[in-house]
């Protein structure tokens, strides 16, 4: 019998974006060695779903543990079918400063940039 590989997750992380999660979790108070930041996908946005990042202690079970350029991104088991193969970029320009995704899995997308649907 052929073992069965675990499932997994393939995030990709900009230098950029690193460098902006890495300053939020240095202006945290107390974080532990464990602390990451949760990349997940919720129901809502103007295209059904939307991204969102939330700074956590620990990762929980059943979690998906992606570690790139020396920061910890933890994605749940529902949240890593819509992110498999996204790239997460942090971009400054006139129009203001925030995270972008870039996702080979949406299907449609919207104006504000944060929602898509798959």
């Amino acid at each position: 019998m052929a073992a069965v590989a675990a499932p997994s997750v393939e995030i990709n992380l900009s230098s950029n974006a690193a460098v902006e999660i890495k300053k939020f979790l240095s202006g945290e108070e107390d974080l532990p060695e464990t602390a990451g930041l949760r990349v997940r996908v919720v129901p809502g946005g103007c295209s059904g779903f939307q991204y969102s990042l939330n700074i956590e202690e620990e990762s929980r079970q059943g979690d998906f543990i992606v570690d790139q350029h020396g920061v910890r991104l933890f994605v749940d088991m529902f949240s890593a079918q819509y992110l498999n193969g996204v790239t997460v970029d942090y971009t400054s320009n006139m129009m203001g400063s925030g995270f972008t995704f870039e996702n080979p899995n949406a299907t449609g997308g919207c104006g504000c940039g944060t929602s898509f649907s798959a």
